[in-house]
This record gives C-alpha cells, sequence and structure tokens, in this order.
C-alpha cells in the first residue's frame, strides 16, 4: 500500500510539491501568529513563547502524521459505502478496519511532519532545555497516544456514514476541531477543559507531550496516564461502533 501510494504521488510531482509548499506556509502562518500574540504578553499561563512554538511543533509531528497515514482513508469511507465498494474490502481475507484505514498514505504528511521535528529541537535549544532519554521516550510514546486519539475519533464520526451516507461535513468539521490541539491548555476553563479532555480530548493530545518535554515533573505518570486512558476509551469506543455499523451495512447488491 505504501508503494502504491508513494508511485501514486510520483506519477503527479508538482502537485506533491505544491502540498508541501502549502502545509509549510500554514505553519509559518503559525509561528507568526505566535510572535504577534507574544509581542503583547510574556506568558500564557505557564507557556513561554518557546515552549508555545514547541507545542505547535508537536501538533505539527502529530497532526501530519494522522493526516498522512489516516485522514484521507478516513474521510473516504462514507464513498466506499454509498457506492458499495466496501463489498471489495469486506472479500479480503484481512480485518476490514485495517484495510480501510491504511489503503492510502499521504507522503506529503509524512514528510511535513519532519518540519515539526525540526521546529521542536529547535525551541528546545532557545529554551536551553537538554531532555533526558526516559523524557524523550515519554514524548514519542505521548505522541502515538496523540495520533491514536485524532484516529479513533475521526473513525467514530466516519463510521456515521453507516447510517446516514454521506459525512464528509462531520468529519471534515472533527479536522477543524482538533486544531485546538495547537493551543495551550491554561486557555481551557471549567466545562470546556473536561470536555476536551475527556469527551473529545484534543486538548490532550498535543498539550501532554510537550508539557512531557519541557515541564519536567518528578511524576510524569498522571500526565501520560491520562492521555493513554483517553486512547484506549476512544479505541474501544470506536472499535465497537466500527463493528455495530458493520451489521447495518447491506451492500451494493442490495
Amino acid at each position: 500500500m505504501l508503494r502504491n501510494s508513494l508511485v501514486r504521488e510520483m506519477n503527479f510531482k508538482l502537485n506533491f510539491i505544491l502540498w508541501l509548499f502549502t502545509d509549510a506556509l500554514w505553519f509559518v502562518g503559525q509561528l507568526i501568529f505566535i510572535e504577534v500574540i507574544y509581542a503583547q504578553v510574556d506568558a500564557i499561563g505557564d507557556w513561554t513563547k518557546w515552549d508555545m512554538v514547541l507545542l505547535v511543533g508537536t501538533y505539527q509531528i502529530i497532526s501530519q502524521v494522522f493526516q498522512g497515514f489516516f485522514y484521507m482513508n478516513l474521510t473516504n469511507l462514507s464513498e466506499l459505502v454509498r457506492t458499495g465498494k466496501l463489498d471489495f474490502v469486506l472479500l479480503q481475507p484481512i480485518d476490514p478496519q485495517f484495510t480501510v484505514s491504511f489503503r492510502q498514505f499521504g507522503i506529503d504528511g509524512i514528510v511535513n511532519a519532519l518540519i515539526g521535528i525540526v521546529i521542536v529541537c529547535y525551541s528546545l535549544v532557545q529554551l536551553h532545555v537538554a531532555p533526558a532519554p526516559g523524557q524523550i521516550l515519554l514524548y514519542v510514546v505521548a505522541i502515538g497516544f496523540g495520533i491514536s486519539v485524532h484516529y479513533a475519533a475521526m473513525l467514530a464520526f466516519a463510521t456515521v456514514s453507516f447510517w446516514t451516507v454521506r459525512t464528509q461535513g462531520i468529519t471534515y468539521g472533527y479536522y477543524s476541531l482538533i486544531s485546538l490541539a495547537r493551543y495551550p491548555d491554561s486557555m481551557f476553563k471549567g466545562l470546556a477543559k473536561f470536555v476536551f479532555s475527556w469527551v473529545i480530548p484534543v486538548m490532550v493530545v498535543t498539550n501532554v507531550p510537550a508539557r512531557l518535554l519541557i515541564h519536567a515533573t518528578s511524576n510524569p505518570w498522571p500526565l501520560l496516564g491520562h492521555l493513554a486512558a483517553a486512547s484506549v476509551l476512544m479505541i474501544l469506543a470506536s472499535r465497537l461502533l466500527w463493528r455495530t455499523a458493520l451489521n447495518r451495512y447491506s451492500s451494493a447488491s442490495s
């Protein structure tokens, strides 16, 4: 699947380059936004300017890896249901959720994730922070949990297509919602903090990895445990919804 995706992208090289440029331009816009904000204030909660740059870099890594591996596939699920092409997926001797999730890869997303890694490293230099190997490992693990949260949430939204047939509005809406992940958790209070920490846990997806890397604590496990619990609950819920939705699929022949 990865090889086929690479061949397809290289058939349209200019389009591939333009996508890279567009995503890079969007990322530069985020950095300009941070510069404008911190020209007026010294910190947002306990997040300084370079903390925020690292947070946005972490958001870039997570969102681009998610987009590269899963986003295109999950947004196309409704089309498979509408046209009945999901029949061909169900006939294959492999878990259909795996096939639906990994049919295509966005190579540009993987490349743009590397930009996020560079920004994170540069932010650490500016912060004069040299994370220990254990912190880096926890950071990588937390990024994995963050990607799984986005995957599970998008799968759940896309699965609604088994009832409504078309769900582009819902799936595109969620992609807009995850942009909240690039903001510091200090901005969220009360009900909004609870909703975006547990119900749709987009807030912890980026904030937890960044805090584990730069706001080192003697006990990082509550932070990582929160993100891990949210990830596991989301994956289990989305898997249950997926299995329930398959029972409603009537196939193209009927």
